[in-house]
């Protein structure tokens, strides 16, 4: 018998509301901003909330997993210690982090998962997170088929966390400072400034410009929607879609797609299961086109391509909705397929590769009156990234989630009984005691339509057994009242049953797979050094949030413009106009040389 493995789709949330839509619409596990220390320091959350959180996703066995993955300053290690009891308490079913200085305190029995912050992509880490406790691994973004196999065929029991959707970091996650060296604003204590989105004008050593105020390091979105089989197959078993500071909107549409993709695998791939429980029901077609993205790519899954970067404009372009076919005094003509609606935002390129945007105020067939006209030629090709009449469906309830029960209604010598199972094989009997006596009337209908009436429980009927030896009766009131127990009871059952995985970190010693920590070790207090410390790393330098070492690097990508240019000289094989360094200019006159390591095929970042 072959061995199933379960499948976890993880969604973001940026508050309460963000997570039980997340549940709502097929997430079976969902990741949220601590209170403090999270990557996204903006998306911090109540405890409050998060308790809220956990008890609504444990109906339907949906995993909380808490976002603490900033590096630490000694001071706060302590406050993160309190933080972590209370999600604990709170039943928080894991905690995402990057500081090792975490495992080194007083923890509660909750599994640790290894945050990308880390850096994750050599069989080598990962293997040394998982001796060393860490419940789940979450990958780089970069990484290929072949190396997520790579790393679960190296460590096969250990769960592999992968982004299969949203926005990209041009730099390695964790190994980003240019955010910390120009504004104090650190990407590893949840404060990034963005400027991989910034514009840039590329310069040679000699002065010559290539290109002019391009958004050189601004990457598409991720989408890895027709991938998801071949990661399965790879070794992952959580796929995560980016997007802790999206709007519900974004959460709601975005699981839904990945739900019903994942669910058409699982039908035909019996060794793959689901992770959580109950059916969702949508009142919308999901489309990923209809939420914020830069256009799309699968980036680096199946090797190096031409299409990950998007130089015009970092901003949301949408769905394409057609070319413009003319101009008028206050209205212009298009031709496409799709339909516009009134309050649709429609955006261009203009002649100068800019990103330009208007509302339409009115709609008459291919006639687009904007609030606005704008100034673009027949011919300009228009984008949707406000959608008005799909925006309108997203802000009104847009799914439910139910989980199946049965139900069989049986007699004693006392009265009756009502058993009530659920997909989970939870199971609770309630009983009605009841004097019997014969109905005038055929019964059975009636039991049946009164019992099924689930409505805003978590609970739809799939099967409904009536076992009686006559024709009984039993008053409306009674037997909804029993309904009413029989749904609280199965719910306190599922409560109880509910399997918290219980984890306490172990104390170890096994070599980490460097004996030198530079300032990519991101080191930042006492407890972090002892840890590598103790797992044989011989020198280990300072944070470079602590100590700015010279001339250090800033950014290390997989991305590399040398290649985008089409003038890499293995893939390309053709020289460059341009003599090198590079050197990207910023708008304020920041110069930041590139230097391009074909041996590791990636491109660094240095501040000149």
């Amino acid at each position: 018998m072959v061995k199933q493995r379960p499948i976890e789709l993880l969604a973001p949330a940026k508050n309460l509301e963000c997570g039980i839509e997340a549940i709502n619409h097929g997430a079976d596990a969902v990741y949220i901003g601590a209170p403090r220390f999270g990557a996204r320091a903006a998306a911090g959350n109540s405890l409050e909330d998060i308790a809220a959180l956990v008890e609504y996703a444990h109906t339907f066995n949906v995993r909380i997993y808490v976002t603490v993955n900033t590096i630490l300053h000694d001071e706060e290690l302590k406050e993160t210690e309190e933080m972590i009891w209370d999600l604990y308490r709170a039943g928080v079913d894991a905690l995402i982090i990057q500081d090792m200085g975490i495992t080194r305190l007083n923890l509660p029995p909750i599994p640790l998962h290894a945050s990308t912050q880390m850096d994750n992509r050599t069989p080598e880490k990962v293997r040394f997170l998982a001796e060393a406790g860490f419940r789940q691994v979450v990958l780089a973004r970069e990484l290929t088929l072949e190396e997520i196999r790579k790393i679960h065929q190296t460590c096969p029991d250990t769960p592999l966390e992968v982004f299969v959707h949203g926005a990209l970091c041009v730099s390695y996650s964790g190994q980003c400072y240019v955010s910390q060296a120009c504004y104090g604003r650190s990407a590893n204590r949840g404060e990034c400034a963005q400027f991989c989105r910034l514009g840039f004008d590329l310069v040679d050593s000699e002065g010559k410009v290539i290109a002019k105020n391009k958004h050189l390091l601004s990457l598409k979105d991720m989408n890895q929607s027709e991938n998801l089989e071949a990661l399965l197959d790879a070794g992952a078993s959580s796929l995560k879609i980016e997007g802790r500071l999206k709007d519900v909107s974004y959460v709601k549409n975005v699981t839904a797609y990945y739900r019903q993709k994942l669910d058409a695998i699982l039908k035909r791939r019996k060794e793959y299961v689901r992770a959580s429980s109950g059916r969702v029901k949508l009142a919308f077609t999901p489309q990923l086109d209809k939420s914020f993205s830069r256009g799309f790519t699968d980036y680096f899954v199946h090797g190096r391509n031409p299409g990950i970067f998007s130089f015009d404009t970092p901003k949301s372009l949408g769905e394409e909705m057609g070319v413009v076919k003319e101009v008028r005094g206050n209205y212009l003509t298009v031709a496409g397929v799709k339909p516009f609606s009134n309050g649709d935002g429609l955006c261009f390129l203009d002649e100068q590769g800019k990103l330009q945007g208007f509302r339409v105020n009115r709609v008459e067939n291919n006639k687009l009156y904007p609030q606005e006209m704008p100034r673009l030629k027949p011919k300009t090709k228009l984008y949707r990234n406000f959608d008005q009449e799909f925006e309108r469906v997203m802000q009104k309830k847009s799914a439910e989630r139910k989980i199946a029960v049965r139900m069989e209604l049986t007699e004693s010598n006392w009265g009756f009984a009502l058993e009530m199972a659920d997909e989970d094989n939870n199971r609770i009997v309630v009983t009605l005691q009841r004097e019997k006596e014969l109905a005038r009337t055929p019964q059975a209908e009636n039991l049946k339509n009164q019992l099924s009436k689930l409505g805003n429980t978590p609970f739809e009927m799939r099967e409904i057994v009536i076992s009686l030896s006559d024709n009984w009766f039993i008053p409306s009131s009674e037997l909804s009242e029993l309904r009413r127990r029989a749904v609280e009871k199965l719910l306190e059952s599922r409560k109880i049953n509910y399997r918290r995985e219980i984890a306490k970190m172990p104390e170890t010693t096994h070599a980490f797979p460097a004996q030198e920590l530079t300032y990519l070790g991101n080191v930042m207090n006492r407890s972090a050094w002892s840890f590598y410390h103790d797992h044989g790393v011989k020198r280990i330098l300072p944070a470079f949030e602590k100590e700015q070492p010279e001339q250090a690097v800033l950014m290390f990508c997989k991305h590399c413009i040398r290649y985008s240019m089409g003038w890499c000289p293995t893939h390309h094989k053709t020289r460059s106009p341009f003599k090198e360094p590079y050197f990207l200019v910023s708008a304020d006159g920041r110069r930041f040389r590139l230097q391009f390591d074909c041996k590791a095929c990636q491109m660094k970042v240095l501040a000149e």
